[in-house]
């Protein structure tokens, strides 16, 4: 595994989902994929005490909060997929409304105050949220790792591009989880 990073905080992007949507079944096999290296990437955050910050939609629910967005999730469709990720006491929660997890949320004053300098991405869907996102953490100037193998499409060509364009114009580090260290925190 490659040296830890001080600084370092995993943004788990749009996981807690009903699955009631439109793509909802072009999104759900690439999924299933990707659920082994998001939980791998939750372990080792949350081994090194690294914040694991939850960036979610709220599906246009404006009178929710991240316990009601994960029981509609756990109660949707494919609540296997959603129960493996589920945040726990320690994670962190932010709700977001568009495309990017910083887009009029307080994601970026959170990282700021953690001392956040890089940011490893997982979640879905590689070609909007997580393509739009890392060019937001980008133009704030935050190192972007984006965990290849943790991050799901609709569609695969469009995912591939997506990858490429973050590594070519916006720096991004493309990388499989297994390369992907947290720095080691102490204990409070």
């Amino acid at each position: 595994m490659a040296t830890p990073t001080p600084g370092t905080a995993l943004i788990v992007i749009d996981m807690l989902n009903t699955y009631a949507h439109e793509d909802a079944e072009a999104l759900v096999p690439s999924v299933r994929e990707a659920l082994p290296a998001i939980t791998t990437l939750l372990e080792h955050a949350r081994a090194s005490a690294s914040p694991v910050v939850y960036v979610n939609d709220n599906f246009g629910e404006w009178r929710s909060h991240h316990g009601e967005i994960l029981r509609a999730a756990l109660a949707g469709r494919h609540a296997d997929l959603v129960e493996p990720v589920a945040p726990d006491d320690e994670s962190l929660f932010v709700v977001k409304a568009r495309h990017s997890i910083f887009f009029e949320t307080p994601l970026a004053y959170l990282l700021n105050q953690l001392g956040t300098e890089r940011l490893v991405l997982c979640g879905q869907v590689t070609e909007q949220c997580v393509l739009y996102s890392a060019l937001d953490a980008h133009i704030r100037h935050f190192d972007v790792v984006v965990a290849q193998d943790a991050v799901a499409h609709i569609d695969a060509e469009l995912a591939a591009a997506a990858l490429r364009m973050m590594r070519t114009n916006m720096s991004a580090v493309i990388s499989p989880v297994d390369d992907i260290a947290f720095d080691a925190r102490p204990a409070p």
